[in-house]
């Protein structure tokens, strides 16, 4: 995808975060419904959360993946994403990259698994340009020594995919420990791990993470500025979605 990435016009980059974890999470649903604009070439987007949060993936059920009573205790947000995936604390330390793509301009990446190869190892030789030897694990990790410093995930329509993932440069576990429980299916690397063995941190700062990824797929000094109308779908996708706790809590 790198050098395809390269050679697809206007594939744009936005870094951009909310003090709201509702709206970077509608954000990441209303790019992927412009990628399917006759005009898009997608685009790739950094966000990190001011605040911590729980996020649970689309499918699961918040009471057997997170601590509630600690979370309501501490006044954190426990939302749903958009995508499939596991549960995760967002947070500052955890850098966020977006993907929205029109799949007519990357055919190659209709397939999940071959997605998943294609992205994670354009990612894995960014990083090892700077000498940081990551290794795709699982079905969307990426992992430093044998520890996970990025989950992945994706949701897919007929035209477009959006691949998101996190991509951690700090990280409290304490507070991992105490917010999420450990999960019900696990990739055989974890190897019965508890968070805090089994998460790790990469050794460099967020500006340097974000340098890495633009490498991969956009470049950051490229990065434009929000439109109207983007914005204005993020916000009612929070509104109307991402607050809800018929949503949040679904399951």
């Amino acid at each position: 995808m790198g050098e395809r990435a390269r050679r697809v016009p206007a594939i744009r980059c936005l870094d951009l975060s909310f003090a709201d974890p509702a709206e970077n999470l509608a954000l990441d649903e209303a790019l992927l419904e412009s990628a399917g604009a006759p005009d898009s070439a997608g685009c790739l987007r950094f966000w990190e959360s001011p605040v911590p949060f729980v996020a649970l993936g689309v499918s699961q059920a918040a009471e057997k993946e997170a601590h509630l009573a600690h979370c309501r205790e501490d006044g954190i947000a426990v939302l749903r994403r958009c995508s499939a995936g596991g549960c995760v604390l967002q947070g500052p330390g955890s850098l966020n990259y977006a993907l929205a793509l029109p799949l007519d301009r990357f055919p190659e990446l209709r397939g999940i698994h071959a997605s998943y190869a294609d992205i994670l190892g354009q990612l894995c030789r960014a990083f090892a340009e700077l000498g940081i030897e990551l290794t795709h694990q699982g079905i969307s990790d990426l992992a430093l020594d044998g520890r996970k410093v990025s989950g992945n995930a994706q949701r897919r329509t007929k035209n477009t995919l959006l691949h998101h993932g996190t991509l951690l440069y700090r990280a409290e576990y304490g507070k991992m420990e105490r917010y999420l429980r450990e999960p019900r299916e696990c990739p055989a690397y974890r190897c019965g791990r508890g968070h805090r063995d089994f998460v790790t941190v990469l050794p460099i700062d967020s500006d340097t993470v974000k340098r890495a990824v633009s490498q991969a797929f956009s470049p950051l000094e490229n990065a434009g500025e929000l439109d109207a109308a983007l914005r204005c779908r993020a916000e009612t996708l929070a509104k109307e979605k991402y607050r809800d706790p018929k949503w949040n809590f679904r399951r």
